[in-house]
């Protein structure tokens, strides 16, 4: 997905209707369907790992100039909660003001770096996690400058299925690939 534009995602964007919450539960969950892809397929074009709901307004998706059209905050509540049922956002606070978006899951994401470290040959490579999400090497990798604590928890991930070790020290982290 090569587009910046909105509008070349989704058709639907620039249709006033879908910036309303419609009362048909049919067509509601159409809508909630939509919302969800666009969101999602938004946040990996612009590669967003998080979101604070108190910048939800200024947030390009929810406002569409083109049709003057913007998504009120219960309409965001409720595309957000759907969103987090599916598993595609986790609340990084109690009162559900910051999360984590997940447009792959974290098994997809372990996969991801798994598949980039064996393909170079770096098993048996310790790098530091600086070198791993900010370096002119990953600069192409689809985790370059990932939200370190999503990056830390596919980390985590490897190492729970053996195929790598995370340490810190000094307080540097770090990660050996086996």
């Amino acid at each position: 997905m090569s587009s910046t534009n909105i509008s070349d995602i989704s058709w639907y964007y620039d249709f006033p209707p879908f910036f309303t919450l419609q009362p048909n539960l049919d067509t509601r969950r159409k809508q909630l369907d939509a919302w969800c892809s666009l969101v999602l397929d938004y946040c990996r074009l612009k590669k967003i790992f998080t979101f604070d709901v108190n910048d939800a307004k200024k947030f390009p998706l929810f406002f569409n100039t083109k049709i003057n059209r913007q998504l009120d905050n219960n309409f965001i509540q409720v595309l957000l909660e759907e969103l987090r049922s599916r598993g595609n956002i986790e609340w990084q606070d109690k009162n559900k003001r910051h999360c984590l978006v997940l447009w792959k899951s974290i098994e997809e994401w372990a996969k991801t770096v798994h598949h980039w470290i064996t393909s170079r040959g770096m098993n048996g490579t310790v790098c530091t996690f600086y070198e791993l999400l900010y370096s002119d090497d990953t600069l192409s990798a689809e985790f370059h400058k990932i939200d370190e604590n999503l990056f830390r928890r596919i980390l985590m991930e490897l190492e729970r299925r053996g195929q790598a070790t995370v340490f810190s020290d000094n307080g540097a982290e770090g990660v050996k690939f086996l």
